[in-house]
């Protein structure tokens, strides 16, 4: 089993792994309040909606591997759906989010599955995320039923709640386990001024 924790450890000598992922997901599934749950470790109850697209950062430690984040939290309402793809290209992962309270956004799950089948990287990583699951007495999304869909288009699944911290950390563990690593080590500074050199290029190798 892989051993995780959000904090890279200093004081070893270790890769850094660096991965683009995108969250997709219908207006108010949540996709905000799970990054900032993930990233900040803090849950609002009034989260304002994305406009366009917020970007974060948050690294994990998996076995001898930093694995960096680079996070593109998309606007979920109609009008920005044209955009979608500027942040999906290129992406090594992708989080498609919806609310277990919401057949409608379940739906919706399965048109970003489909597109992203057809225009996203061939070996991009996909997580179908149920959130909300702290609202299960309102469910209109049976476990089964996406754990089902999931498994026949091979995704990632699992239930989350921002609210709770429910799963939060453990679906992004799950992606950051699937994605590949190569076995090239390197220092953090050697990475660190790697970096500074290679601003420009986009992630998904390791340093």
């Amino acid at each position: 089993m892989s051993r995780q924790s959000n904090v890279p450890n200093s004081n070893s000598i270790n890769k850094i792994c660096q991965f683009k992922v995108v969250l997709l997901g219908e207006s108010a599934v949540g996709k905000s309040s799970l990054v900032i749950r993930f990233v900040k470790r803090e849950f609002h109850e009034f989260q304002e909606s994305t406009i366009g697209a917020a970007f974060l950062t948050q690294s994990m430690q998996i076995d001898d591997t930093t694995v960096k984040f680079e996070i593109w939290d998309t606007a979920g309402q109609e009008r920005y759906h044209s955009l979608a793809p500027m942040y999906y290209r290129g992406a090594q992962a992708a989080l498609i989010v919806f609310d277990i309270t919401s057949k409608d956004s379940f739906l919706k799950a399965q048109n970003w599955v489909r597109e992203l089948a057809k225009q996203a990287n061939t070996n991009i990583v996909i997580a179908l995320v149920g959130n909300k699951v702290d609202l299960a007495s309102k469910r209109a999304v049976e476990f089964n039923e996406a754990k089902l869909y999931a498994e026949q288009n091979g995704l990632i699944f699992m239930e989350t709640s921002a609210k709770t911290a429910v799963n939060v950390v453990e679906i992004f563990t799950a992606i950051a386990t699937r994605l590949p690593r190569n076995d090239k080590q390197a220092s953090v500074a050697d990475t660190i001024r790697a970096d500074k050199e290679t601003q420009k290029e986009k992630g998904g190798c390791c340093k």
